[in-house]
């Protein structure tokens, strides 16, 4: 009987704005002179009148784009660009807890590595556009605005993630999907993987999301043996009332905390926490004894 033993990956998923860094499509239309206030006043009348919310959002970004318009020749190059402006607004803690999450579990655990991924509501070519994303994060799942052409001014919706369209990638990374493939064939998600072949399994993910778009992978991972944990801004009070409301009294995730990643905050001690005793687990199950089947 071989004694090799393979790897395990535990995964680390977070949803992007206002967990990682503040909200980046406010950013995105302040730049532009928008109203913000106004502007999601707008998205909201819109979810009233049945749009999706990230469907109502997107199609109030179009609006806005063309000649004469706030937005102006808004095109995805534009918005990568502007995407590598939010490496000066990640939240404290980081980028540095993902490099010493990482060294802390190649030092301390023996055949396990971590991997980082974002599943966002948000645009994928700001998010993508920031260099601290691309060093770190193994995929990206966001929203997809198109043109004409590839590099065209911006015209049309090409994806837009719903609430439990999330839940769609954690199983692209629980079966271990490459997104170009599941991009290009969004049904690759339904295929049948039998579980001991499947990737990551849903016991070593941990989500870390900050609103009421992220309940659906909570509510997921909490079935299967994974972890949730909100973020919130504590200043807000109406968002820290929705937090303990839709959040913590409904029993979705472990804690709730605010934006801080570092060391000896509440959220950066739990997070290092949580990944470790992942760890230890993995390690625990692998050194069981080994029963001899019955005859």
């Amino acid at each position: 009987m071989s004694d090799v033993v393979s790897t395990e990956i535990v995964a680390l998923i977070f949803d992007f704005d206002d967990t990682l860094a503040p909200d980046s499509t406010t950013k995105l239309l302040k730049n532009g002179g928008i109203d913000t206030n106004k502007f999601w006043q707008n998205a909201r009348t819109l979810v009233e009148q049945g749009y999706d919310q990230p469907s109502a959002y997107l199609k109030l970004i179009l609006d806005n784009v063309g000649e004469g318009k706030a937005l102006g020749g808004l095109t995805n190059a534009r918005l990568r660009d502007f995407g590598a402006s939010l490496d000066r607004d990640f939240y404290p803690g980081l980028p540095g807890f993902f490099d010493e999450i990482r060294d802390d579990v190649r030092s301390n655990y023996r055949n396990i590595q971590i991997e980082f991924y974002i599943v966002s509501g948000g645009l994928y070519e700001v998010v993508a556009g920031s260099a601290i994303v691309r060093k770190y994060f193994k995929a990206i799942y966001g929203c997809h605005l198109a043109g004409d052409k590839e590099e065209g001014i911006l015209k049309f919706v090409k994806r837009s993630i719903t609430f439990t369209e999330k839940t769609r990638f954690i199983y692209e990374i629980h079966k271990g999907l490459d997104p170009r493939e599941t991009a290009r064939n969004p049904a690759l998600v339904n295929k049948f993987i039998p579980q001991e072949q499947r990737r990551i399994p849903l016991s070593n993910m941990i989500y870390v999301g900050d609103g009421l778009t992220d309940i659906p992978c909570f509510s997921l991972l909490k079935s299967t043996g994974g972890l949730g944990f909100g973020v919130f801004d504590p200043k807000q009070e109406k968002k820290a009332k929705t937090a303990l409301e839709e959040f913590l009294q409904t029993d979705r995730v472990i804690s709730m905390h605010a934006p801080n990643y570092e060391k000896g905050a509440d959220l950066g001690a739990i997070l290092r926490a949580a990944v470790a005793n992942r760890c230890t687990a993995i390690q625990l199950h692998r050194e069981q004894p080994r029963r001899e089947p019955k005859r």
